[in-house]
């Protein structure tokens, strides 16, 4: 057991020290990008059909409007959206600002400081936010496989610290 622990305790001390091994010396740590709750947007053909199969698994509806054919679901720790004619393809989807219960967080990276960032790590953006605004905001892009990627934050940017 004293072995295990010891091997253990050599592992986690290599990985930590490997990890300033490979910084430059001086180098300063860049914040990491912030972008917010996750789900996953699938685009489906039949919105009832889809939305009955989600449900045989495990997921219930936490928002939505069945009417416009978009429903927000959610299974333990999983949330997907199911949307009928609003996109093309499948998209990761991220929402800064709020928690995976939809509830405003206090604080959180702004969708316009997100691409700013994004921009000056040059990312091509297919849709990008008004800069100048403050409210609610998105943007999108895709990854090199071709993946739509969507930032869509429904809060306005929280306030100056």
């Amino acid at each position: 057991m004293a072995r295990a622990v010891a091997g253990l305790f050599v592992g986690l001390l290599v990985a930590y020290a490997t990890s300033f091994a490979t910084r430059p010396q001086g180098e300063a740590k860049e914040k990491a990008l912030k972008f917010g709750n996750f789900s996953v947007s699938l685009t489906v053909k039949d919105f009832a059909a889809s939305r009955a199969f989600y449900e045989k698994l495990g997921f219930r509806a936490v928002g939505g409007n069945a009417d416009k054919k978009w429903v927000i679901m959610q299974n333990d720790g999983s949330t997907i959206g199911l949307f009928q004619g609003a996109f093309e393809k499948n998209s990761l989807t991220y929402n800064p600002g709020w928690d995976r219960r939809a509830f405003a967080l206090p604080e959180f990276d702004d969708v316009r400081d997100i691409q700013k960032m994004l921009k000056s790590k040059g990312i091509a953006l297919t849709t990008s936010a008004d800069e100048s605004s403050t409210g609610p905001a998105s943007l999108s892009f895709v990854d090199p496989d071709g993946n739509p990627i969507l930032i869509d934050q429904h809060v306005p940017a929280p306030k100056a610290k």
